[in-house]
């Protein structure tokens, strides 16, 4: 797989399963604009992986306000004179029993988490009509299919994901604009240390442990940021061509449909 001269933006870049699919792309030839609402920990990141500055450049992002997701994409536009592709990753989770959950906290992962994606999508679709072989990953999760517990707004706005892209799949096809979406579980992030923390807070138990108890049994680990980023570099390139709408799980088997 070779995506040279292909040049990509990635949301929610700063760390976690964001960064690693930047450093995928990387892996592989591409050129990223990692977005983040951090700018300093995304200026970080970009060095890590690309200490030349040859084929990064970090762009500020809130992907909850329309304005900031139309500059970042004109931002990313002007410095690489192109866009191919969009990976929107970038979201929030809001732990709590369905009825402690506020109304503010479920509006924030929808808005965040769904509407976000929308945005950039939406910026993002005169640029990337001009590419030859336009490609969008939305990032939803496994949370979308199973729906665990003490987490409903993170549930039901990742499930929106999976059905935002099969819409979009199937609007833009003619647009020549290919948009999946992948469904990690378990993968080793701050997010999943933070959700381990909640669960020791609020059900008993050491934190490390929890999160040590998160391994994925097929596996018998966590999986990398990296590996989600090589199976989103993928469903970028035109060897992903005949695969369109579909909702791919990275979950390591924990979920069979």
């Amino acid at each position: 797989m070779d995506l040279s001269d292909r040049f990509y933006l990635v949301t929610g870049a700063a760390g976690g399963i964001g960064a690693g699919i930047a450093e995928a792309l990387i892996e592989v030839g591409g050129t990223v604009a990692l977005a983040d609402l951090d700018l300093d920990a995304t200026q970080m990141t970009a060095h890590r992986i690309d200490p030349g500055g040859r084929r990064t450049s970090a762009v500020r992002c809130d992907v909850g306000s329309d304005s900031s997701v139309g500059e970042a994409v004109a931002t990313t536009v002007a410095r690489f004179g192109r866009l191919d592709g969009v990976v929107n990753n970038a979201g929030v989770i809001e732990m709590n029993e369905a009825r402690h959950a506020t109304s503010a906290a479920w509006a924030r992962e929808l808005d965040i988490n769904v509407t976000g994606v929308f945005r950039m999508c939406r910026a993002a679709l005169e640029h990337l009509t001009a590419s030859d072989q336009a490609a969008i990953v939305n990032v939803a999760s496994n949370c979308g299919k199973v729906g665990f517990p003490n987490m409903a707004g993170y549930n039901a706005s990742k499930a929106a994901v999976i059905n935002l892209t099969r819409s979009l799949a199937t609007e833009w096809a003619p647009l020549g604009i290919n948009v999946n979406a992948v469904c990690p579980g378990a993968v080793d992030t701050p997010m999943l240390a933070g959700v381990a923390d909640w669960l020791a807070d609020h059900q008993g138990g050491d934190p490390e442990d929890i999160l040590a108890g998160m391994a994925l049994p097929q596996i018998g680990r966590k999986i990398a940021p990296i590996e989600v980023g090589r199976v989103v570099a993928f469903l970028l390139s035109p060897d992903a061509t005949i695969i369109r709408g579909q909702a791919l799980n990275i979950d390591a088997g924990e979920t069979p449909y």
